[in-house]
């Protein structure tokens, strides 16, 4: 399984619901290959986010539905409001795939 991992770090003036907005659209993705998806605003004790105050992970069962993921018009969709949404544009926003030990990759 690969973990798709973003963070983002938001303009100040976007507000939550907007993020929440991007986030129910992620997850109204309906496509091949995504094990789950999770989403929100971090509550880290540690307090350590440097601004990366919000984020999501994508789930899939191996890099080929990753890929496919990324060619898909629907992510392509997303991804550009995330990126509107982001300080910086991309260089608000972090982007880290892991794959998971233990399972198909």
């Amino acid at each position: 399984m690969i973990r798709h991992i973003v963070l983002l770090k938001a303009r100040p003036e976007v507000s939550e619901a907007h993020i929440a907005s991007i986030f129910a659209d992620l997850h109204a993705l309906s496509l091949p290959g995504i094990v789950a998806i999770h989403s929100g605003r971090s509550e880290s004790p540690e307090k350590i986010e440097r601004g990366y105050m919000h984020g999501f992970t994508v789930d899939f069962s191996n890099w080929q539905a990753l890929a496919a993921y990324q060619a898909h018009p629907d992510h392509k969709r997303v991804g550009a409001a995330l990126v509107a949404a982001a300080e910086g544009g991309i260089d608000g926003i972090l982007v880290f795939d892991l794959p998971v030990a233990g399972t198909a990759a």
